[in-house]
């Protein structure tokens, strides 16, 4: 397994690639891996010849007063899981070399990216969607792989590469959960002893709301929604950001679920850590 820091290395080693007619596999992460990014990894290892795996701490997608610096990092780690995985390449830029002085460019996909977290957090899917169009460039791959625990974020790179016509197929992943139900996240290392315990609060209001939507008793999404928050008010001290029922394709809110192929997203803090998690509904 080669670790390149280097961008031009990094290009000239995928075009060495293409050239030999090899397909390059990408997941891009922010480190502190965890079994969820290694489902990610196993699948883009099923589908080519070439699998890289990027770590790089975006700077761009962290907001005002969010745990840039507090973000756990573990190359160390991270390298030695990559390696037993089968990962071909580590790309490890620094973020001088990804922005360097005089960077103002901004790729930015309207309306998606300020619904759901994109209204507690309006700078953040222009961070991610400037930074994995810049490390497609890059890696230049065939095929990329993304979460479903961030369902947002690959309805809004999907929505990219068809509108810039990239040459690369998005595949989603599903969710990892601990046993519990809990979506794994690097950032749950911010969660004490008991607010551990109850963060799987979040799962367990998802589920129930799906129970009802599939039953056909959730007529109305505003009413379910707040028995949704009630739920979770009472397991512990959350904070909910929101809660939404949306459409899959695009994202709009969807008033009437019952019947319908929907999508239950939701956020809230609890202590220093931000959740997410969603669950897909009559697929």
């Amino acid at each position: 397994m080669e670790i390149i820091r280097d961008i031009a290395e990094m290009q000239n080693r995928a075009l060495d690639a293409k050239r030999r007619g090899l397909s390059i596999g990408f997941v891009p992460t922010m480190g502190y891996l965890h079994e969820g990014h290694l489902s990610l990894v196993r699948i883009a290892r099923r589908r080519c010849d070439l699998l890289v795996v990027s770590i790089f701490v975006n700077p761009t997608q962290f907001g005002p007063n969010e745990d840039l610096d507090a973000y756990p990092r573990d190359f160390q780690r991270d390298e030695t899981l990559c390696n037993a995985e089968g990962v071909d390449i580590i790309f490890y830029p620094e973020a001088k070399a990804m922005y360097p002085k005089g960077f103002s460019t901004e790729v930015k996909v309207k309306r998606l990216g300020e619904l759901l977290c994109g209204k507690a957090r309006p700078t953040h899917f222009a961070g991610v969607t400037t930074v994995v169009s810049k490390l497609f460039n890059i890696v230049m791959p065939d095929v990329a792989v993304f979460g479903k625990k961030d369902y947002q974020q690959q309805v809004i790179i999907k929505r990219m590469v068809a509108d810039l016509n990239l040459p690369i197929e998005i595949v989603a992943g599903e969710t990892s959960r601990e046993r519990d139900g809990l979506a794994m996240s690097s950032r749950n290392r911010y969660l004490t002893p008991r607010e551990r315990e109850v963060a799987p609060a979040l799962r367990d209001a998802l589920l129930y709301a799906k129970k009802k939507i599939e039953s056909g008793d959730a007529i109305d999404s505003a009413r379910l929604k707040i028995e949704m928050a009630e739920r979770i008010e009472r397991a512990g001290p959350f904070d909910i950001d929101y809660i939404e029922i949306v459409d899959p394709k695009d994202l709009s809110p969807v008033e009437e679920p019952s019947g319908k192929a929907v999508v239950i997203a939701l956020a809230a803090r609890l202590g220093k850590a931000r959740l997410i998690d969603n669950i897909e509904v009559g697929f």
